[in-house]
């Protein structure tokens, strides 16, 4: 098994376990390696700095070029994911708990609503709902202020 730090096209950074490099290849030519934050399927290896065994713990490998660095930080919890994932999972889950919780809920009526507090005909308030692509790219082209709620990667599963 071999872990690359892969970058999607979006710039998303995230990592993930292959059985070997030529599996990465196969998998990514037959776009089934999917960012998970965006689900974009051009995704390719980013640069990475090798991984330097131990002989044990707290004894570093005998590499000169090795005695000046320090030791790394204990693992994180989750194997899969360092510590800015995480974080940033974290940000994302209480920012929607916050908004599915202290904003109204006006489900597929999101654009209507959307127009009637921008044109003033009803009290200016926080809403969140559903809309398609098409009602979206409208409300934005007249001017109205609208911001997706990010999915976590986790929905995806």
């Amino acid at each position: 098994m071999i872990k690359f730090a892969l970058l999607c096209a979006r710039g998303h950074e995230f990592e993930s376990w292959f059985q070997s490099g030529e599996a990465f290849e196969t998998q990514s030519a037959s776009g089934l390696v999917l960012c998970p934050y965006c689900r974009a399927a051009d995704v390719t290896k980013a640069i990475m700095a090798p991984a330097i065994a131990y002989k044990s713990e707290g004894e570093r490998a005998s590499d000169p070029a090795q005695t000046d660095r320090p030791r790394p930080e204990a693992p994180v919890k989750d194997a899969l994911h360092d510590i800015r994932d995480m974080e940033s999972r974290a940000m994302i889950r209480a920012f929607r708990k916050h908004i599915f919780e202290d904003v109204e809920d006006v489900g597929m009526r999101f654009a209507e609503e959307a127009r009637k507090i921008h044109d003033g005909l009803v009290q200016e308030r926080p809403i969140h709902g559903q809309a398609n692509i098409d009602d979206a790219r409208a409300l934005v082209e007249e001017g109205i202020a609208i911001l997706p709620i990010p999915s976590l990667p986790d929905e995806f599963n």
